[in-house]
């Protein structure tokens, strides 16, 4: 039950510290404890560059799911 849980608010929101940690080969839970940590340090700050990440990584999902209007011919 809470595996599901955090599963639907991992992949709902915005996914932003999976991607991170898949793409630096580290624990996605770091990933989201050291964000948590400097948040707090530098007053909040980070949430801008978690923005800009899940921007990007949202972007990038439209681009690849996307159809080429090239491909067909």
């Amino acid at each position: 039950m809470l595996y599901a849980i955090r599963h639907i608010i991992e992949t709902g929101v915005f996914g932003a510290c999976s991607w991170l940690g898949d793409k630096l080969g580290i624990a996605s839970k770091r990933v989201r404890l050291w964000f948590i940590y400097i948040s707090f340090l530098a007053m909040g700050s980070p949430i801008i560059l978690y923005m800009i990440i899940a921007f990007w990584v949202n972007m990038k999902n439209y681009i690849r799911d996307r159809v080429s209007p090239l491909r067909d011919l």
